[in-house]
């Protein structure tokens, strides 16, 4: 599983809007947000160059925010 259907839709990006940025098809984002496919080191760096996060942000690490505002309450 990776976050780029979440860091793409916190940013309020359309998977066209992406795909036009990166020079790809929309289906190829498509593909890549399900997990179909997974990009070349290159895209994915500029994938998560675009959010401004890393790589492993992007396509390894879980989503941290839910446990930020969950600590903010204890």
């Amino acid at each position: 599983m990776n976050n780029l259907k979440y860091y793409r839709t916190k940013a309020n990006m359309k998977k066209q809007e992406l795909a036009d940025q990166l020079g790809i098809h929309q289906d190829y984002v498509s593909m890549i947000e399900r997990g179909a496919r997974r990009p070349g080191f290159n895209l994915a760096k500029r994938m998560a160059d675009l959010f401004g996060i890393t790589v492993d942000e992007l396509f390894f690490c879980p989503i941290q925010e839910q446990n930020v505002q969950s600590e903010e309450f204890i």
